[in-house]
């Protein structure tokens, strides 16, 4: 395990998973465990500023996952249900036999939705942030068109190099829901993710491992609408009114939250006011995040 000097700063470890192992991110060093998933172009590092407002009692572990920051390298088969399974795994071996807090971002949150299907008796919580939801795709849509319309940004930086360092700090800079919004998680966050060569600096991201899993996410809707009524732990959504781009449509369609939250038998749901999609996860409202997530347990 690597020992960061800085205490804002997570430990890196490498834990085993089905053929290979994971980069996951130790923040907190605390004896109560959560795990937590990440979007589909991010890392573990997207719960810096959440870990940071945990109790001292908590430590928070977030896998790179498949295809992504220092787990690029472990192989595929990709897809969310691969990659619930490796959070169960994760669950197993870090929770010595008792069960572990659980929370997911975008397509983080598809996949802890999985996991925490998949191995109720591993989780005694369950926060979804800004994903979980079923996402309407319209009939014959192709899901590669699907993903370049909606990740825009996020998605057209895997396939380019950058200069230095700062270029590519500067391609998130100017990111329309990140921006206005910089600080020292968001910087954190970018250059944890960069790799290469002097000269021909890019991310870590592997662009096969998200339009596979992308792709796995647009056609599974049925998928999760049913995984939501099998669950059998705490669950609270967290959603954000402003989308990928800062500003609307949200990533969760309205009338899906409306229809699949509130209500006795709907998971119950809160809007996080004056937050878009990245920033409900690496702005102020992280704090909002890490209370409901300690709170959600009882």
């Amino acid at each position: 395990m690597n020992e960061p000097s800085d205490p804002n700063e997570p430990a890196g470890l490498d834990l085993p998973v089905e053929g290979g192992t994971l980069r996951v991110l130790r923040f907190g060093r605390g004896p109560r465990t959560a795990l937590a998933a990440h979007g589909i172009t991010g890392s573990g590092m997207s719960f810096r500023a959440m870990a940071r407002r945990l109790p001292d009692e908590w430590s928070l572990f977030a896998p790179d996952l498949r295809g992504r920051g220092g787990s690029a390298a472990t192989p595929g088969p990709y897809g969310l249900d691969r990659h619930a399974r490796d959070l169960c795994r994760l669950a197993r071996d870090l929770g010595g036999g008792r069960p572990v807090a659980l929370t997911g971002h975008s397509m983080g949150a598809y996949v802890a939705l999985l996991a925490a299907v998949r191995g109720p008796g591993l989780f005694d919580r369950l926060l979804l942030v800004d994903g979980g939801l079923p996402l309407p795709v319209p009939p014959g849509a192709d899901p590669d068109a699907v993903l370049d319309a909606t990740l825009g940004p996020a998605l057209a930086r895997l396939g380019r190099t950058y200069a230095t360092d700062t270029d590519y700090v500067d391609f998130f800079r100017a990111h329309p829901a990140l921006g206005p919004h910089w600080n020292a998680d968001i910087e954190a966050y970018v250059r944890y993710d960069v790799t290469g060569p002097r000269g021909a600096r890019r991310s870590k991201v592997r662009e096969d491992a998200v339009r596979h899993d992308g792709r796995d996410l647009l056609t599974s809707d049925a998928l999760f609408a049913s995984r939501l009524t099998e669950l059998r732990v705490p669950a609270l959504l967290l959603h954000a009114p402003l989308g990928l781009l800062g500003q609307e449509p949200p990533m969760l369609p309205p009338s899906v939250v409306e229809r699949l939250t509130g209500g006795p038998d709907g998971l119950p749901a809160e809007l996080i006011e004056g937050s878009n999609h990245y920033t409900i996860l690496l702005g102020t409202a992280a704090e909002t995040v890490a209370e409901r997530f300690v709170t959600l347990g009882g």
